[in-house]
């Protein structure tokens, strides 16, 4: 059987009385998609934001590749495969979109020996020039990325978390503002990345029509807890979460 490439379990996370993440457990297995849903103040942010190292849960365990991850970094996250995107743009605007992906990438590559050495791109142009080539951005890749319309720098935000080829990426609402249009493209890409590299992903959305199109398997939280996991045919076949959330 298959290891999961991350195990999360009993993560707990308090502010005051206040149980914002009470005990959720879960798994993503390699190569998988998972989406997580759940209506504002569900807890589905602040456990995000436990398992990545944000915040500092209570208690629980998070695991990668069954070794202990709790607490650690960002950073140190990301050194051992872990990318993720935010609610808001992390874009650097007065950077060219090719630049903003180096510079997401740099971090990951290298120590400052190699860094010193390498070619002014830090040898990362050809890994950059394909994620611009695959997003659909190369007649903009020379443009200030502040210059871009919202949906194309969505674009370029979700490709900087692809940059250090992650095993696992973690995607905080990736259709939030985007122009309706735009959802179906972004949904044909993750299916493309999840197909062509193998990696597993993580996505918190409120377009339930995205989420049921991409994730493998889903995760309803209500009030900090698990209220059910299942495959998209499940969870709309589960009654209490029609109930609840999907207005049948």
């Amino acid at each position: 059987m298959s290891v999961p490439l991350l195990k999360v379990t009993e993560l707990r996370k308090s502010y005051g009385a206040i149980a914002a993440v009470a005990g959720v457990s879960f798994e993503v297995m390699p190569g998988e998609i998972f989406g997580v849903i759940g209506p504002n103040g569900s807890g589905k942010t602040t456990m995000f934001n436990s398992v990545l190292g944000q915040i500092r849960p209570d208690g629980g365990r998070v695991e990668l590749k069954g070794r202990d991850i709790t607490g650690l970094s960002p950073l140190q996250l990301s050194r051992r495969g872990v990318g993720r995107t935010f609610q808001t743009l992390q874009v650097f605007a007065r950077m060219s979109v090719r630049d903003n992906l180096l510079v997401a990438a740099q971090e990951h590559h290298g120590n400052l020996a190699r860094r010193l050495f390498a070619p002014g791109d830090s040898g990362l142009g050809a890994q950059a020039d394909a994620l611009i080539e695959k997003f659909r951005l190369g007649h903009v890749a020379q443009q200030l990325a502040g210059e871009l319309s919202y949906g194309q720098q969505k674009l370029v935000d979700i490709a900087m978390a692809f940059m250090s080829a992650p095993d696992l990426v973690l995607l905080d609402e990736p259709c939030a503002g985007v122009n309706p249009s735009l959802v179906g493209g972004i949904g044909v890409l993750l299916k493309a990345l999840n197909r062509e590299r193998g990696g597993s992903f993580i996505v918190i959305e409120h377009n339930m029509d995205f989420v049921m199109d991409l994730c493998h398997r889903i995760m309803v939280m209500v009030e900090g807890t698990v209220m059910a996991v299942g495959t998209p045919a499940e969870i709309r076949g589960n009654r209490e979460v029609l109930d609840a959330y999907l207005g049948n």
